[in-house]
């Protein structure tokens, strides 16, 4: 290369960004004027307390029932999805790697053997005929062509495309990081979720069990009426009726524990097995309280906040790049090695050493629809991920906003309806002894029955509601994953 060659890339390398930069695209004003809706200081309808989240808290100290604390574990352990995700980290990390070997030069090794055979009536075949490598030695024919040596390339980041590039990978390998932290904690509050569903159906069926002995005391009786001529025989087929209903009851409701068991394994990655559990206490266990700080430490908390934004973040990087490639791209390349034809002379120095080196600056110029089209897909994808952060926060407040209050609300329901179900076990036994004295219908004593049955089923059901409302409000405080 000679020095006016040299001035004339030093010249366009200096002056030639000035040339193209100013036909590279702005970046879109829907971000710069963008304003982000600001977090409320305080949840709505919450009253305030200076205790930190709940969301702080371990899961482990959080969940104090070690049956439920075992499963948790073993799902840790074995769950596909978590496994999966861990994969997603790993070619995420891979990638890292991948983009930051681009910053550095291509560097390989190579060695070739080839052969040449040219016509003796071509200008090189005259100049070869006529040549000779030693007095009294003619240039072999046909000519055998050995070279060992190293070649590099480098692409120099002058626009730090390549380096934004590799940023925007580690961002979005930190992403996937809380990705996996948001899938422990989805994992974590539907197993919780699905054992006080799973303790609630075994007080369910327990309560069915006592019913049918209920119903075939009251049958006996009304036989024993019908029998006196006190009672007709539609009072017997009534209660025989009722009775069947509640046996069939029984089998929806075990089918409903098989599911919820398989439910759980499923989430433990193993086969259909029984689920170890203590529900003896169902009715006893007293919902955890809950606290829900303030609302600015879910954007520190909650894995998906942080997710979204680091997806953000790597979304405004891709802008850059696609940007970067409006502008003109320095390549450089050089060669170093030995060639000869022949093997003994590749040792014979200096006369078999060959090298090169080159610098190229390329830039668009025309027809320039392909990376206009990238930097509009680029621009496009980080709006989305702005309006995407946006809607995670504000998604996030509302969830913390709403559980909060169904756990008051449903902590007032339980209390009506326990005096409900206590008030209609005072009445069935009134209803049983006027009945037996025939100063009762015996349709009273079965609507009696069945609004009592009813009563405390709703009252287990809310039990369960109120347990998993404190599951829900623990995973949108961003708890589980710590």
């Amino acid at each position: 290369m000679n020095k006016n060659s040299l001035k004339n890339i030093i010249a366009i390398s200096l002056f030639g960004p000035m040339i193209w930069s100013c036909k590279a695209p702005a970046v879109s004003k829907e971000i710069e004027n963008h304003q982000a809706p600001k977090i409320p200081e305080a949840y709505q309808n919450v009253q305030n307390d200076d205790a930190p989240s709940s969301g702080l808290t371990p899961w482990k100290q959080f969940f104090t029932d070690p049956n439920l604390v075992v499963l948790i574990e073993e799902a840790l352990k074995n769950n596909q999805e978590l496994m999966i995700t861990l994969q997603e980290i790993e070619i995420s990390k891979n990638e890292v790697l991948y983009k930051n070997g681009k910053l550095s030069p291509n560097v390989s090794a190579n060695a070739g053997i080839g052969v040449e055979k040219v016509g003796r009536y071509t200008s090189q075949g005259a100049g070869d005929a006529s040549t000779e490598i030693k007095p009294g030695k003619e240039m072999p024919d046909p000519l055998m062509d050995y070279a060992i040596g190293l070649s590099a390339d480098w692409e120099v980041d002058i626009w730090k495309k390549l380096r934004n590039s590799k940023d925007a990978s580690i961002a979005r390998y930190l992403s996937t990081v809380e990705g996996k932290n948001f899938v422990l904690t989805n994992l974590i509050s539907e197993i919780a979720s699905s054992y006080y569903e799973l303790l609630s159906l075994d007080s369910q069926l327990e309560l069915i069990h006592r019913n049918i002995e209920l119903q075939k005391e009251s049958l006996r009786v009304v036989k024993i009426q019908k029998e006196a001529a006190r009672e007709t025989e539609l009072a017997v087929k009534k209660f025989e009726a009722e009775l069947l209903k509640s046996e069939s009851e029984e089998f929806n409701i075990k089918q409903d524990i098989t599911e919820t068991e398989n439910r759980i394994n499923a989430l433990l990655g193993r086969y259909p097995q029984k689920i170890k559990r203590d529900g003896s206490s169902f009715m006893d266990l007293i919902p955890q309280t809950v606290h829900a700080g303030i609302p600015s430490e879910l954007l520190s908390n909650r894995p998906d906040i942080k997710q979204a934004e680091l997806e953000l973040k790597a979304s405004a990087l891709d802008v850059k790049v696609a940007r970067a490639e409006f502008y003109p791209s320095l390549n450089i390349s050089a060669a170093l090695g030995l060639n000869a034809f022949k093997p003994s002379y590749l040792v014979k120095m200096p006369e078999s050493i060959l090298y090169s080196l080159a610098g190229e600056l390329a830039a668009p110029l025309i027809n320039k629809s392909a990376i206009k089209a990238e930097f509009n897909t680029a621009n496009a994808h980080q709006i989305q991920a702005l309006y995407e952060y946006d809607k995670t926060i504000l998604n996030a407040y509302l969830e913390v906003s709403n559980q909060m209050s169904k756990i008051n609300n449903l902590e007032q329901s339980y209390s009506y309806k326990d005096k409900q179900a206590k008030a209609l076990v005072e009445s069935i036994d009134i209803a049983n002894q006027l009945f037996k004295n025939n100063r009762a219908d015996y349709l009273e004593v079965l609507t009696t029955q069945r609004d009592l049955l009813d009563a405390k089923m709703e009252l287990i059901e809310t039990k369960e509601k109120q347990l998993s409302t404190v599951v829900a409000i623990y995973k949108s405080l961003g708890g589980g994953w710590k």
